[in-house]
Order: C-alpha cells, then sequence, then structure tokens
C-alpha cells in the first residue's frame, strides 16, 4: 500500500529569516513578523511562533500589529525567496529519505515513502528522524503518515502532533473528525459549508454529492475522493538541473519481472556512459517507474563508495525487483544518479606487484540495501585513554583517519555499553578484589594482574578534574576473565567514589 508523507513547516518564512540572519536574528523570545503590501494596505504575511502568542495574526495591519506589541520585528516578506529556499528543502529530502518529493508550497513537503521507510529504522523513526534533524537547524516542523497526500496533509496540519502515523487503511477513519478546511479547499468554499452546518470531514462524507457539486463545482467531491483513496493524486518529485538521468518510454505497456529486469540493465548501462563521461560515479540510483494509472513506484539503491560498474548497480536494482508492483503496466521507466561522486580510473595492477587488499565494497552494499545502512557498522579507534571513549562507531567504507590500532591490545574484546555496579571484598588501596558479585553471581577471584591506572579527562568537566580508575585483569576459579575498576584511588575521595564496576569481559 501507498504510503505518504507531509511534512509541515508551521513558520517556515520566519524561520527561514532567522536562519539567514544567523547571529543577527532577534532572539526565539522576540515576536517577528514579515510584511507585504495588500494593495495600499501593509499586513502581515508570516509571523513567528512568539508573534502569534502576542496575538498577532495573518492578515492583520502592519500597523495595528506595531501599535500592539513595542518589540515587535517587522521585516518585508520575500515570497520568492520562500519558494527558493523551499526547493532546496526538498533536495534534502529527496536525496535523504525518498526519490519522490515534491515542494507543497507555500509551507510544506510532501514525500511518498513506499518502500524507503525500513532504510530509516521503521515508519516512526522516519518521521521522528526528520522533523529531529529539522528542529536542529531552527525550523519548526510537524509531519504524518498516511495511505494518501490528502490525508497526510490534513492530519499534519490539523491533528496538531509533532509526529503521527497511521496504520495502513485507517487514514479514512483517522481524518473523519477534522475540520473541512483539511481537504485543501478554498477558504471561500470552506466558510460556506460552515454556514451550511458543515464542518467536519465526516459530514462532507455522509452528505450526498450531487447537490455539494452543483453549488460548489467539483472541487469538494475531488478532494475528498484524494484523502479517502478512491481517486490517484500523483507526486510531480523535484528533480535538479544537474541530475545525470536516463530514461525509456514504451510504446506499449511492460508489466513482466524479466521485461522489467532486461530495461533495469538498459538504463543502468546507458546511465554509467553519462556518468563515465561526467568522471562520476554513482553513491545513490533512484529508478522511477510511471504506471499507466498515473501512480509511480520507486525503488532506491546506495552504494559505500562510488561505482558505474553497469554489472554491479544492475544486481543492487534487480535485487528489489519484488518491490515493483507494475499494476496495468509500465509506460516510462527513469533512472537518475540521485547522488555521484568523482571517480577517477582504476590502474590495472601488474601481476608482479603485490597483490590488492580485498574489496568487500560490493558486499557492504548489497548488506546496506537489504537492512539498512545504519546497521551497518564498523568500529574504529580514538585518541583517548578512557575505555568508552576509545573507540567509535563509522561507516564501513570509510577511510582510515587518526589513531590506528595497537599491536598488543590489552583491553577486553568486549566493551559493556556502560560500566556495571558490582559488589566486591577487597583491601585498599591497591589489591584486586577476593570475590565479587555481578548480575547475582558470586565469583571467587583465582588471580588478577594489576592495577592499571587511567586518568580522566580533565578538560572536559570539573567532575573529571582529579577523577582517576584503577582497572584489574581477574580471573574467576570458573576461568572466566574480566575487566574491572574501581573509581578512585582508594585513599581520597575526591579522585572517585570508590566503588568497583564491571566494565568488559575478556574471550
Amino acid at each position: 500500500m501507498t504510503r505518504v508523507v507531509s511534512l509541515f513547516l508551521p513558520t517556515w518564512p520566519t524561520d527561514r529569516v532567522r536562519r539567514m540572519l544567523g547571529d543577527a536574528a532577534p532572539p526565539p523570545e522576540t515576536p517577528l513578523v514579515l510584511v507585504g503590501r495588500e494593495g495600499r494596505r501593509r499586513e502581515i504575511l508570516a509571523a513567528d511562533a512568539a508573534a502569534q502568542r502576542a496575538g498577532l495574526r495573518i492578515g492583520m495591519a502592519a500597523s495595528k500589529a506595531q501599535a500592539l506589541v513595542r518589540d515587535l520585528v517587522m521585516r518585508d516578506a520575500e515570497p520568492d525567496a520562500d519558494l527558493a529556499a523551499l526547493d532546496r528543502l526538498a533536495l534534502w529530502a529527496l536525496r535523504r529519505y525518498s526519490p519522490i518529493v515534491a515542494a507543497n508550497p507555500p509551507d510544506g513537503l510532501v514525500i511518498e515513502a513506499t518502500g524507503a521507510t525500513h532504510l530509516h529504522g521503521g515508519e516512526t523513526a522516519m518521521l521522528a528522524d526528520m522533523v529531529a534533524r529539522l528542529k536542529a537547524a531552527g525550523l519548526s516542523a510537524r509531519a504524518a503518515m498516511a495511505d494518501t497526500w490528502g490525508a497526510a496533509h490534513a492530519l499534519a496540519r490539523f491533528a496538531a502532533q509533532p509526529t503521527l502515523v497511521v496504520p495502513a487503511g485507517e487514514s479514512a477513519a483517522a481524518i473523519m473528525s477534522l475540520p473541512i478546511a483539511a481537504l485543501r479547499l478554498p477558504a471561500t468554499t470552506v466558510d460556506s459549508l460552515r454556514r451550511l452546518g458543515l464542518d467536519h470531514i465526516g459530514d462532507l462524507e455522509r452528505t450526498p454529492r450531487a447537490p455539494l457539486a452543483l453549488r460548489f463545482g467539483s472541487d469538494i467531491g475531488r478532494r475528498l475522493d484524494q484523502a479517502m483513496r478512491r481517486l490517484s493524486e500523483p507526486i510531480d518529485p523535484i528533480r535538479p538541473a544537474e541530475i545525470a538521468e536516463v530514461r525509456r518510454q514504451f510504446p506499449e505497456p511492460i508489466s513482466a519481472a524479466e521485461t522489467i529486469a532486461r530495461y533495469i540493465a538498459k538504463l543502468v548501462s546507458e546511465l554509467c556512459i553519462l556518468l563515465e563521461a561526467r568522471g562520476q560515479g554513482a553513491r545513490r540510483l533512484d529508478l522511477l517507474c510511471h504506471r499507466v494509472d498515473a501512480r509511480m513506484v520507486a525503488v532506491r539503491v546506495g552504494t559505500a563508495l562510488p561505482v558505474r560498474d553497469a554489472r554491479r548497480l544492475t544486481r543492487l536494482l534487480t535485487d528489489k525487483i519484488e518491490t515493483i508492483d507494475p499494476g496495468f503496466g509500465i509506460e516510462l521507466m527513469r533512472l537518475a544518479a540521485t547522488i555521484a561522486e568523482p571517480l577517477d580510473a582504476k590502474q590495472i595492477i601488474s601481476d608482479l606487484a603485490a597483490p590488492p587488499e580485498a574489496d568487500i565494497s560490493d558486499l557492504i552494499d548489497t548488506l546496506s540495501n537489504r537492512i539498512g545502512g545504519e546497521r551497518l557498522y564498523r568500529i574504529v579507534p580514538l585518541q583517548s585513554d578512557v575505555p568508552e571513549r576509545s573507540v567509535a562507531r563509522a561507516s564501513p567504507a570509510s577511510p582510515d583517519a587518526g589513531a590506528s590500532w595497537s599491536g598488543s591490545w590489552p583491553r577486553p574484546v568486549r566493551l559493556l555499553a556502560s560500566p556495571e555496579p558490582i559488589e566486591t571484598v577487597a583491601l585498599l588501596p591497591d589489591h584486586p578484589p577476593v570475590t565479587f558479585v555481578w548480575r547475582g553471581m558470586r565469583r571467587r577471584v583465582r588471580r588478577a594482574d594489576g592495577p592499571e591506572r587511567i586518568f580522566e579527562e580533565w578538560w572536559r568537566s570539573d567532575a573529571e578534574l582529579d577523577a582517576v580508575r584503577d582497572y584489574f585483569r581477574v580471573e574467576d576459579e570458573q576461568g572466566e576473565r574480566f575487566w574491572i575498576y574501581r573509581a578512585g584511588d582508594g585513599e581520597h575521595g575526591e579522585t572517585g567514589s570508590q566503588r568497583w564496576y564491571l566494565h568488559g569481559i575478556f574471550g
């Protein structure tokens, strides 16, 4: 079933202005409005959250707003700049979330997320990530996911939740109680319907269609059918001008999996020729299949490194061919390298040269496209003596940088996510425990080595200024080996709590 995301930016124009001004922007608690001329009258065209809390509304005269709010910041509105910035935001969402993204002026985006949510941890996680990233960039946002553009649009704007995911098949029921303004109807039509006592979408759904069409035209029925999934509403995705793209129009619609696979291979070959001419390799491919019923099916694959090997890219796409529902047939296929990076030609290795390192990027690409790239990582060393800060997760194909692994590794093969407290019997200040209790099991120590004193990083916080840890490698009577430490030097309270913790397990 189709899944559509509507991203609503309630204060988009003022948020854009604040980002443009940077450090010169007024504080968030200072009301900001954007004004423009409506005939001879200057009125508010956009108001931020602080201005709305102060009682200012869109359409209010600028002179009245200045009289009501003494510290009001007023700037000229720039609708063209708002639209251009919205297109740039759509391109960001295109590269990050889905191959089908379009701007939904004046204050939102629409994203078809069918088949893309698993790459972001699921539907709920995808919306949460989207809203969190925009919030970090200074943009207020709400997002809703439903079966149709109309339903998602209505819920994002009128459900008043930061994120909302409506289960598949339940979108119609979810919007019944929303006001009729949620259907994207003209304001004059909404006012007329309210005077007739039709306040909610459910009221319209229960009203005979013919009298409404006779009085108001076809808009009401069309918007209602689109929201209820009785009428399709295709999304025309945005495409950057410089994108590498090839397409194939079919004289007769195709639907067989073998035929689709054959044309995928042809499109990939054409795209690789285009990329080679540009000196680029693809990092992400989007295959868009336009069906005869005006619906669109998208397939997205990514690579860890720039690639223009036609066979490899074809295999990544055909691995997902079962996700392509051709319906009554596909009449147009488009293949685009949504993300492309420079790729130099590789020198052929001489037989006399040392064998090259094994290339596992193909394996990385296959796994990433099946289970999601965020689930695939490798551990890299960092320059830190504090154990939990000495390693970090990195992309499997990222180049090595910074610290290198030690030739002799005295650390345990398994480091716990956070040290776990243990109960011990030990002599102070420098002796290891005689026994300790971890996770309800008492263990008697047979051998021990230590202490190894590690000083914490005093420059991070005052709490770490004098803090030390004394680590011991211990072995119990069953032969299991653990890495434990005492927080402190065993004598001075300012060095730590003197409590014991288990931090790692040796293989």
